[in-house]
């Protein structure tokens, strides 16, 4: 695969990336020895970006990583990110307890992420929220000096809006900013996609296929695990995903003339979006993943590119992308 470089930070990595969040955290019961199958075929197959973070599990993702690639670390970039407040007791989400960006915290869960994932230096340390308690450059001073003694080589943010962005890259150079963005969510177009490409900054789009949903099999959320994240989510409760319905099936008409799956297609598309963008989709099986990364050896025209992005219209999707205390969280 044909790298990118995130921005102007000369980080460069394959264009499709791996998200590690489900195979630990979110979407139902683990499977380690596949998950492991998959992070170890992830790199033969050149990927070169696997992102994950201390609040999946919380921690055990780092671990599982750690652990899959400690053999393979001169192979890929390792991103991770802090910024969660994480409770010593209870499961998954329920340890999640608002936002913690103070500069000691931020030392603190660097060095815990260093000592789970097993290396010397992060490659790309995000903060995953923005803290409102805390002003954006004591953060980013806070991760300038871990890059100063070798402990992060980049630096990222996570759903953060153009003004913050500006701000924190006036204190250091922000490689990459990770935000939800895909056929069904693509408020980033507005503003913080034009931010990053004034300011030189990657950007990373995390649930590329929309937590699944883009790629037509997931037909109802009866089909998930009962602790599955996504029950919390508005748009995968009954009404909305039943309304959205008709966008995928249009989407998987257009695959198939294309030869093609409904998640490809939602990938390429996403690529052709600009070669500044690596979007990290995640994937707990082999066949997944192998079709993930096929889909950057689309190439699609510029008539395609319109009947795609008019088959999924943000307007008319149903259900907003988080429920109101997250989507709070988000932007800021």
């Amino acid at each position: 695969m044909e790298h990118r470089t995130l921005g102007t930070s000369g980080l460069r990595v394959a264009p499709i990336g791996l998200g590690c969040m489900g195979m630990s955290f979110a979407y139902g019961g683990a499977d380690e020895a596949a998950s492991l199958r998959v992070l170890h075929r992830a790199v033969e197959l050149g990927m070169t970006l696997i992102d994950t973070a201390e609040v999946y599990g919380p921690y055990a993702n780092e671990d599982l990583v750690g652990r899959a690639l400690k053999q393979l670390r001169g192979k890929v970039s390792i991103a991770t990110k802090f910024g969660f407040k994480i409770l010593p007791e209870g499961k998954g989400v329920e340890r999640m307890a608002g936002v913690d960006s103070r500069p000691e915290h931020i030392r603190q869960a660097v060095e815990g992420s260093l000592s789970r994932l097993g290396i010397e230096c992060i490659d790309l340390l995000y903060q995953h929220r923005v803290d409102p308690a805390v002003p954006i450059e004591d953060v980013v001073g806070a991760m300038a000096e871990l890059v100063r003694t070798g402990k992060v080589r980049h630096l990222g943010l996570s759903e953060v809006s153009a003004a913050t962005l500006r701000r924190a890259h006036a204190v250091h150079p922000i490689a990459a900013v990770q935000s939800e963005y895909s056929l069904w969510s693509r408020d980033v177009e507005a503003d913080v996609l034009p931010a990053c490409r004034a300011l030189g900054i990657g950007f990373v789009p995390y649930s590329p296929l929309g937590r699944g949903f883009l790629t037509g099999r997931l037909a109802s959320a009866a089909t998930l695990a009962p602790d599955d994240y996504r029950h919390s989510l508005p748009r995968f409760q009954p009404p909305a995903m039943a309304a959205n319905a008709h966008m995928v099936a249009g989407l998987q008409r257009l695959a198939a003339a294309r030869g093609a799956t409904a998640a490809q297609l939602a990938l390429a598309w996403l690529l052709a979006q600009g070669d500044d963008i690596v979007p990290i989709p995640g994937a707990r099986s082999l066949a997944h993943l192998e079709e993930n990364v096929a889909a950057a050896q689309l190439t699609l025209s510029g008539a395609e590119l319109a009947a795609i992005g008019a088959a999924i219209a943000p307007a008319g999707v149903q259900g907003a992308r988080y429920p109101a205390v997250e989507l709070a969280m988000v932007g800021l």
